[in-house]
């Protein structure tokens, strides 16, 4: 049931989102606590706003309550990817050149899995990042088991 909510909800949002310039980052729907919440995160290239969440919040409010596919309570949360941000894809990379990384490797690269650096420079699926101590590490982005933003 989960998954044809997020699915429905994906859908409707997919729709609506570009039109507002924005782009959907993510979508949970699960059981926390004693109830249920509905967490879509969503993303702009400048940033998001609170206007941007609220503007969501209220026109997916609206959806799901005609559409009526979730037949119990929940919270609706509509925020953004924040500070520390999953990086999922080479675009993400390449956004956030400049930007201070933290990865774990899928295999070890000089007898460590976890780096964190400035991310320098993506040459097409090539991730080069500088670490504090200046060396620059290279790995493809295929080696990557996780990455997120670092403050």
């Amino acid at each position: 049931m989960s998954e044809y909510i997020i699915d429905k909800v994906k859908d409707f949002l997919q729709e609506l989102l570009p039109s507002m310039g924005l782009e959907l980052f993510d979508i949970q729907f699960r059981r926390e606590g004693h109830g249920w919440v509905l967490r879509v995160f969503i993303d702009n290239e400048g940033g998001v706003e609170l206007t941007h969440c609220s503007n969501v919040s209220r026109e997916l409010s609206h959806y799901l309550d005609v559409e009526d596919i979730i037949d119990h309570a929940y919270n609706l949360e509509v925020s953004s990817p924040g500070l520390e941000r999953t990086l999922r894809s080479v675009a993400d990379f390449h956004r956030f050149t400049g930007e201070k990384a933290r990865v774990k490797l899928s295999e070890p690269v000089d007898g460590k899995k976890i780096f964190e650096g400035i991310i320098e420079k993506v040459s097409g699926n090539e991730i080069y990042l500088r670490l504090e101590d200046k060396n620059l590490i290279q790995f493809f982005y295929e080696a990557i088991n996780k990455a997120r933003l670092a403050i």
